[in-house]
Order: C-alpha cells, then sequence, then structure tokens
C-alpha cells in the first residue's frame, strides 16, 4: 500500500467517524446531490417537491426565502434548495448556487438567465413544465419554441418534461431521468 493510500484511507475513516459522530449515522446507502429549484410564484414547485415527498396536500405551505428538502428516490436522494420565485429576491438566488451539481425549473420567464449564469450554465437542467392538466397548457414543442431552448441550451444537459400533480410517475421518471444525468457526470469526472 503506497503512502498515498495509506493517507486516503485515513482521511476516509476520519470522514466516515465526523459522519458519524456530527450527522447521526452512517453515510449514505445512496449517492446524494445537491440541487436548486427555481422558478416564479406560483409556479408550482413546492406542490411538486410535496408530491414526490408523498407529503399531503394539506400541509403545503409556500415557501418564504429558500427551504431545502431531501427527495428520497430509490438509487439517490436529491437536497433540493427551492428559492422563492418572487423576482423582487432574484438579485439574491446566486448565493444559493454554489455547491449545487444541477438545477430544477419549475417553467416561468426567468428561464433565460439561469441557463446563462455563469455558476449554473454548465449544470444539468430539469425543466418542467408544469400544469400540463390545465386546457391552456402549451406542448412540450411548443414551450421549446417559444422559450428558443434550442439555440439558448445547446451544449447543455438538459430535459423537458410536460408535468402535473395528477401524474406522479410522469414526474418521478423526470426526476430519475435527471439522477442519470447526474450520475453520469459524476462517472464522468472522476474516469
Amino acid at each position: 500500500m503506497s503512502d498515498l493510500q495509506i493517507t486516503e484511507a485515513f482521511l476516509y475513516m476520519d470522514y466516515l467517524c465526523f459522519r458519524a459522530l456530527c450527522c447521526k449515522g452512517p453515510p449514505p446507502a445512496h449517492p446524494e446531490y445537491d440541487l436548486v429549484c427555481k422558478g416564479l410564484t406560483g409556479s408550482g414547485k413546492t406542490s411538486l417537491l410535496s408530491k414526490v415527498c408523498s407529503e399531503s396536500p394539506k400541509e403545503v405551505v409556500s415557501t418564504t426565502g429558500f427551504s431545502i428538502k431531501a427527495v428520497p428516490f430509490q438509487n439517490a436522494i436529491l437536497n433540493v434548495k427551492e428559492l422563492r420565485g418572487a423576482d423582487n429576491i432574484w438579485k439574491y438566488w446566486s448565493r444559493y448556487y454554489q455547491g449545487s451539481q444541477g438545477v430544477i425549473l419549475v417553467l416561468e420567464n426567468a428561464l433565460h438567465s439561469a441557463l446563462q449564469h455563469p455558476q449554473l450554465c454548465t449544470l444539468p437542467f430539469l425543466i418542467l413544465a408544469n400544469h400540463q392538466d390545465k386546457a391552456a397548457a402549451r406542448s412540450v414543442q411548443e414551450i421549446k419554441k417559444y422559450f428558443e431552448f434550442e439555440p439558448l441550451a445547446y451544449g447543455k444537459r438538459w430535459i423537458l418534461q410536460p408535468c402535473s400533480l395528477d401524474n406522479m410517475d410522469a414526474l418521478k421518471d423526470s426526476f430519475s431521468q435527471l439522477i442519470k444525468v447526474l450520475e453520469e457526470k459524476v462517472h464522468d469526472v472522476r474516469m
């Protein structure tokens, strides 16, 4: 065993001790990813995240400032920082971007700035076109054209999915697709 391997082993043991003492448990069985969730007030961010976590709709309270929610999936845990959508706090959003590994956008008109922000532009995006159960909802093709996604998102990893609170299977599938992209990104970094 080389000196580097021994050092790495001790550092890993220190990490495990830290997690056991400070975090009240062993390291997670599944990978964890830190994400940012953005969207305007009323776009449905809180409702969608609560539904994915199987929380009662009666418990949903509109986000004030920001909230952090651990969203468990079979193969990963998504630690989602949900940012309040009011336009008077947009200038503060970038403070929450650091350390993020992906972005969830609940479709809104601030999309262009998020796709081009220097701290987010290299991260994978899951764009949720919410309220698809409404009669006036735009199709995915209409949304791509309206927001000019093709040229804007060129070279970026992004997934645009229609969703609604009435279709949990499609919503969970959207998150599973994001997890797959995050796993690929981690795999690419390690190689």
